[in-house]
């Protein structure tokens, strides 16, 4: 693996461009959750595919999809960043997430379920954690349903967690916000039925919501149990295509918390809300959702405001290569 940029802070997140072979370029992200220590929780963001086939209007990844990514590609990411701190592969941190969320649909690519499989015997770390995010695409059904066998079989008892990303309970703004054939709201609560066990975490409906973009408890209501749906309300994190699509966040993360109507129409559905405005500093490194420091740096124009403030700085150790791809460590 070669680095070819970084950009960020260790204390918050930091963004890594490297090239895994000759033409094969992704993006990974380590990051903390201020103010609990890495040692409290320590979260990986990796990449499954070389960009994106889906193009969400408010993502930069988005319209430069390149191919797949293998388990061993994928695995990669996760062993560069866990050998910077961590060479022996014994993680104590009480919760370690790997986000499957960087650049990429999950859903479409099989070699996630090879990487998900191999995962939990390679590093001693109890607090493990994957988190795989989708827009549940069209022809994603075999995947998940293996997806749900792994799951029960390696990471039971609340140790994964998923998420599908709505971004609207309107169906025409769907498709244009997420412009792919996928699932509708009842496919994914059927899906639901069988996915979760007794002890399994709720599954997460994720809108990064945009401003004047619908979200209606009852249209909710009718499709997601909320005894199996929790909702997480993000930020429309300021990117490139953002911006050239005329896209507003619903919520400022400059601004002081207030009482939002939306919301609380929410929770008094029966609904558990997750507010996740997460760090201001993320949108500046480049590290938050929808990001993609590729797109900065190609960019001849000014960024987004409020992100990609952070220098860009390429790495002298352009060489370095992780040495633990293939060599497993037993738990102990």
């Amino acid at each position: 693996m070669k680095i070819l940029a970084t950009a960020g802070s260790d204390e918050i997140a930091r963004v890594f461009l490297a090239e895994l072979s000759p033409g094969r370029i992704v993006e990974f992200v380590e990051a903390v959750q201020p103010p609990l220590p890495r040692g409290e929780k320590w979260v990986l963001m990796v990449s499954t595919m070389l960009g994106c086939p889906v193009g969400c209007p408010m993502c930069d990844a988005g319209g430069d999809f390149r191919g797949r990514l293998t388990a061993d590609e994928i695995l990669e990411q996760i062993d560069f960043l866990v050998e910077r701190r961590r060479p022996d592969g014994r993680i104590a941190a009480r919760k370690f997430k790997i986000q499957l969320a960087r650049l990429g649909e999950p859903a479409l690519n099989p070699a996630v379920l090879e990487a998900l499989r191999l995962l939990p015997g390679r590093y001693a770390a109890p607090g493990l954690l994957p988190s795989l995010s989708t827009v549940a695409p069209r022809g994603c059904a075999a995947f998940l349903e293996e997806l749900t066998a792994v799951k029960d079989a390696l990471y039971p008892a609340g140790r994964f967690q998923l998420q599908f990303s709505l971004h609207t309970t309107d169906a025409a703004r769907r498709d244009e916000l997420i412009p792919t054939a996928k699932w509708d709201f009842d496919r994914i609560a059927r899906f639901a039925e069988d996915w979760l066990k007794p002890d399994d975490r709720l599954i997460t409906l994720n809108f990064a919501l945009g401003r004047g973009v619908p979200l209606s408890a009852a249209v909710l209501r009718r499709h997601f149990d909320p005894r199996r749906f929790l909702l997480k309300i993000t930020p429309l994190n300021p990117t490139y295509r953002a911006r050239g699509h005329g896209l507003v966040s619903h919520l400022d993360p400059a601004a002081a918390p207030r009482r939002d109507e939306l919301i609380d129409g929410l929770r008094a559905a029966g609904y558990r809300v997750i507010v996740s405005l997460g760090e201001r500093e993320e949108d500046r490194i480049g590290s938050n959702c929808g990001q993609f420091l590729r797109r900065h740096l190609e960019s001849d124009g000014l960024a987004p405001a409020g992100g990609y403030t952070y220098p860009v700085v390429g790495d002298a150790a352009a060489d370095t290569r992780t040495t633990r791809t293939n060599t497993p460590l037993t738990q102990g």
